[in-house]
């Protein structure tokens, strides 16, 4: 019985795919690509003659006999378009599947355009929230972003060219003139960063047409300095919860949704208190 691989690919520069995600497209029985396309041309590059089949969003349900079968034979490598499978494609329909079947998963990572975006952004990365593509509609779009504009975790998107400046104006409206950066055509030849605050990037592409696919990172939640709480006031909320007998990993989460503190703030507060 094979093992499904999901074999990361690169987002746009070639020298990113591993010596471990070439051997394994090599090695195994089938490859299952989102565009076969474009997976074609990869695997020209790097002498990889594996037969490919096509397995994508109107196919997902039709293909899954057909490469669980092809598991009971040999491996299979499941690659999207560009970076790691099962992020924005169906390749979530075919893990479960084939977790269900019984058969074995194997991550090979490698590129993610979410996390290569983050991680050069400069906003904070401990934790963060990621959210694909938002939706194409204005009214959808700020109803989406409302619901999630109390989060304090870094926020980040997808989004194309063509809605760029619409879905900064949203960004802007619903969750205020917050620090951000956009991200485009990352590792590829024209990688661009453009970081400020939400208005500042809207102004950048407003005079510069939006090109390439985009990933937009943007800041948490942040209370306004003047409703955030006092440090008596926390202390004294800090020592009513120890009182309480609660940890301090419960109180710190608990302080930080409603204080204005950093849960790792409260956290080093509660060890002092003890």
């Amino acid at each position: 019985m094979g093992t499904l691989y999901l074999v990361a690919t690169p987002i746009g520069n070639l020298e990113d795919l591993s010596p471990r995600a070439v051997r394994i497209l090599r090695e195994s029985a089938l490859i299952a690509a989102e565009d076969t396309r474009q997976t074609q041309k990869l695997l020209n590059h790097f002498d990889i003659h594996t037969r490919i089949t096509s397995y994508f969003e109107h196919n997902k349900l039709s293909k899954l006999d057909f490469i669980l079968e092809t598991l009971n034979q040999g491996d299979v490598a499941l690659v999207s378009d560009a970076g790691t499978p099962a992020i924005n494609d169906p390749g979530y329909e075919l893990v479960k599947a084939a977790l269900q079947a019984g058969r074995v998963i194997s991550p090979v990572p490698g590129p993610s355009a979410p996390v290569t975006a983050l991680v050069a952004s400069g906003l904070p990365t401990d934790s963060f929230l990621y959210l694909g593509y938002l939706p194409r509609k204005s009214s959808e779009r700020q109803e989406f972003l409302a619901q999630n504009a109390s989060v304090r975790h870094t926020l980040v998107f997808l989004e194309t060219p063509h809605r760029l400046l619409d879905s900064l104006d949203d960004l802007f409206a619903i969750l205020g003139d917050r620090p951000m950066a956009a991200c485009r055509e990352l590792t590829k030849l024209h990688e661009q960063f453009v970081r400020g605050t939400i208005s500042q990037v809207k102004a950048h592409f407003t005079e510069q047409e939006p090109r390439g696919e985009f990933v937009l990172v943007v800041g948490g939640f942040s209370m306004p300095a003047s409703l955030k709480w006092s440090e008596e006031k926390l202390l004294a909320a800090i020592q009513s919860s120890i009182n309480s007998g609660k940890k301090a990993k419960e109180t710190a989460v608990e302080l930080a949704g409603i204080s204005g503190w950093g849960k790792k703030e409260i956290y080093a507060l509660v060890s002092a208190s003890k």
